[in-house]
C-alpha cells in the first residue's frame, strides 16, 4: 500500500526483511538502565508480551472434529464467562505499559506511557459496552455459545453501530493509526518503548502486533460469525463441519487485519485532545444509547412474547434521530471566564501590553493583551542611522560617561 521503495522490495514479496529485523533485534546490544528500578524494568515488556498470548486460549477455531482418534473441539478451553476474561486479560496488559514507562525514571517515556494508558482505557470502556450488546443478543458468555447464535445471522449485520464502535474501538486499544499516539511527534521517540533495546524492544512490538491478531480473533468471533461460513454454508452441507471452517476463520481475521493495515497506509495521525474527545464524547454515549435501546428490545421479547418488528423500527427511528441530533447540531461555545484581571480589580485594556515577567514567572497574555516584541523585532524595525550620527551618540555616551567618572572620584575624595 506505499507508494515508495520499502522492505517490500527486499527479496521476494519482502519476506526476508523479516528475518533480517528478527536477527537484528536478537543480535542487538541489550543495555540496561543504571537507574531504572532493575525488577520493574524487565517486568513491563514480559507483561505485554505475555497478556498477548493468551487471548487465543478462549477462541474457538472450528467445530468439533477427530483428532488421533479423539473427538475434541478446534479450542483449548471455554467457560461460560470467555469474554469477560478476555476484557480482563485485556485490561491487565496495560501494567506492562505503565510500568515499562514508569521504571526507566525518564520523562519522554513516562509521558508516553501515560497517554498509551489513557487510550486504553478509554477505549476499553466504548470497546466493551459494544460487546455487552452481543451478551444481550446471545444470551450467553462464552465464545463458542455466541459462535452458535450467529448460525442464521452474524450480529455484524443486525447490530451495525456495535459492530462499528468496536472496529472503531479495536484500532484505538491496540495504538494503530490513525490513533497511533503513544509516539508523540514533537517528541520523535517511541513513545514508552524508547528506553528499551534488543528483546526487551521486541518484546513490546511483538505484543502490540500480537494485539492486532487478538482483537481480529474477538472480531470475527462476536460480529462476523466465528468459524461458520454464511455464504457457503447456504448451498454447501460440509461447509461448517470438520477442518474447513478453521479456514473461513483465518480468512476472516486477515481480512480484519488486512483494513488495520490499510488505515495505516492511508490516514494520518489525528490530534490527541481530537482522539480523545471523540471517545468520551461520541463513542461512550452512543454506545450507552444503543445499548438501552437492545436491552429493551430483548426484555419486551422476554416478557412480552410478542413480535419485535415494530418495536425495532420506532427505537431505530429513535436511535437515528438521536444520532442526527448529536452531529449535526454544533456545540455551543463556552462562556469565558472572567480574566484574572479583571477578578482583582484590574482593568484590561485592549492592546495593552503585557509584562510577562510581573510575577517573577513567565505567564501567557490575557484577552485584550499583548506581549511586547521581541528585541529581534525591535532591531528589524529600529530606523538606520548614518556614519554621522553614529559617531555623534558614540561621542555623546562617551562625555557622559566621563563626566560621571570624574563626579564619582569627587565624591570620593570627600
Amino acid at each position: 500500500m506505499q507508494t515508495r521503495p520499502g522492505p517490500n522490495v527486499n527479496g521476494p514479496l519482502g519476506l526476508p526483511q523479516l528475518i533480517a529485523d528478527a536477527a537484528k533485534l536478537i543480535m542487538k546490544e541489550d543495555f540496561w538502565l543504571k537507574g531504572a528500578e532493575s525488577l520493574i524494568y524487565i517486568l513491563g515488556p514480559v507483561i505485554a508480551a505475555f497478556s498477548a498470548f493468551m487471548i487465543y486460549a478462549v477462541i474457538p477455531f472450528g467445530p468439533q472434529v477427530s483428532m488421533f482418534g479423539h473427538s475434541t473441539p478446534l479450542q483449548l478451553t471455554d467457560f461460560p464467562v470467555s469474554v469477560l476474561y478476555v476484557l480482563a486479560v485485556t485490561g491487565f496488559g496495560v501494567y506492562g505499559i505503565i510500568l515499562g514507562g514508569w521504571s526507566t525514571h525518564s520523562t519522554y517515556p513516562l509521558f508516553g506511557s501515560v497517554r498509551s494508558a489513557a487510550q486504553v482505557i478509554s477505549y476499553e470502556l466504548s470497546m466493551s459496552l459494544s460487546i455487552l450488546t452481543v451478551f444481550l443478543a446471545s444470551g450467553t458468555m462464552s465464545t463458542s455459545g455466541i459462535v452458535g447464535a450467529q448460525e442464521r445471522l452474524w450480529w455484524c449485520v443486525a447490530m451495525v453501530p456495535s459492530f462499528l464502535i468496536y472496529v472503531v474501538s479495536m484500532v484505538g486499544e491496540v495504538n494503530r493509526l490513525p490513533f497511533d499516539l503513544p509516539e508523540a511527534e514533537g517528541e520523535l521517540v517511541a513513545g514508552h518503548m524508547v528506553e528499551y533495546s534488543s528483546m526487551k524492544f521486541a518484546w513490546y512490538y511483538l505484543g502490540e502486533y500480537i494485539n492486532m491478531f487478538n482483537v481480529s480473533a474477538v472480531c470475527t468471533t462476536l460480529f462476523l460469525g466465528g468459524w461458520r461460513s454464511f455464504i457457503l454454508g447456504s448451498f454447501w452441507a460440509g461447509a461448517n463441519s470438520g477442518w474447513w471452517p478453521m479456514l473461513w476463520f483465518i480468512i476472516k481475521v486477515w481480512c480484519v487485519m488486512f483494513f488495520m493495515i490499510w488505515t495505516r497506509g492511508t490516514l494520518v495521525r489525528i490530534r490527541y485532545d481530537h482522539f480523545m474527545k471523540f471517545g468520551w464524547k461520541f463513542l461512550i454515549p452512543v454506545a450507552l444509547v444503543w445499548f438501552v435501546l437492545v436491552a429493551i428490545v430483548q426484555g419486551y421479547r422476554a416478557f412480552s412474547g410478542g413480535s419485535t418488528q415494530g418495536l425495532l423500527l420506532v427505537l431505530a427511528a429513535i436511535f437515528l434521530v438521536a444520532m442526527i441530533i448529536l452531529l449535526v447540531l454544533p456545540e455551543g461555545e463556552e462562556e469565558e471566564e472572567p480574566t484574572t484581571a479583571a477578578a482583582t480589580g484590574d482593568i484590561t485594556v485592549p492592546g495593552e501590553e503585557l509584562d510577562a515577567f510581573a510575577g517573577g514567572f513567565p505567564v501567557p497574555p490575557l484577552p485584550g493583551q499583548q506581549l511586547p516584541p521581541s528585541p529581534r523585532a525591535r532591531r528589524a524595525t529600529a530606523p538606520v542611522r548614518d556614519d554621522a550620527s553614529d559617531v555623534s551618540l558614540t561621542a555623546g555616551l562617551t562625555q557622559t560617561a566621563t563626566d560621571s567618572d570624574v563626579t564619582a572620584q569627587e565624591g570620593t575624595d570627600d
